[in-house]
């Protein structure tokens, strides 16, 4: 995990600096989250913070959430995760079991706070990946079922054309990463479950 460890402990003297935190709306993952530019201006009124990091897979989220996660104190926890560890060579079953590493901290620190998980995204980078994405999506989706206050966002169909391949207008020409487009498939989405986890 040393290939994260200069962006991690600048956000936590960001978070040293922003002062005593409780109470927010927290938004945890890779980069696709941390490049959402115009999160607090598409949810007015949502006191929340955005503690992602770039290049994180689901097991760095675990590996980090500590450090990242518990001084924020939230009130909900949105994440976005796993996408990276597929890019890596992991299998779905490992990016499985790094997200229940990650779920039994929630339970441990915040119980009863609402969880909400967006699914991977079908980006056209990563289209040969589409199954093992398709998979892993079902087996994480799987893992919140049984979950009290906890939610599942389904990004892959929303993030396809009417071809049923990527919809590139939705991603950056990195192919990869999410446009303002994009950005707004996801604001969408989020607002249908707004008033369960806002």
């Amino acid at each position: 995990m040393e290939w994260y460890e200069e962006e991690v402990r600048a956000m936590e003297q960001r978070l040293r600096e922003t002062g005593p935190l409780a109470g927010q709306v927290v938004f945890y993952g890779s980069s696709s989250m941390r490049m959402w530019d115009t999160l607090a201006a598409d949810f007015p009124g949502v006191d929340l913070l955005n503690v992602a990091f770039g290049g994180s897979t689901m097991a760095a989220c675990a590996w980090f959430f500590e450090r990242l996660v518990v001084p924020c104190r939230p009130r909900s926890l949105v994440c976005y995760a796993g996408d990276n560890d597929l890019g890596d060579g992991r299998t779905p079953e490992e990016v499985v079991a790094s997200f229940r590493e990650m779920l039994g901290k929630i339970d441990t620190y915040f119980p009863a706070i609402p969880f909400t998980l967006l699914s991977i995204k079908p980006s056209p980078a990563r289209w040969h990946l589409a199954d093992r994405i398709r998979e892993t999506n079902g087996l994480l989706r799987r893992e919140l079922q049984c979950r009290d206050n906890s939610y599942c966002i389904d990004l892959f169909p929303a993030m396809l054309g009417s071809d049923g391949l990527p919809d590139v207008s939705l991603f950056l020409e990195d192919g990869l990463h999410v446009s303002a487009r994009g950005y707004l498939v996801w604001k969408r989405l989020l607002g249908e479950l707004s008033g369960r986890i806002f």
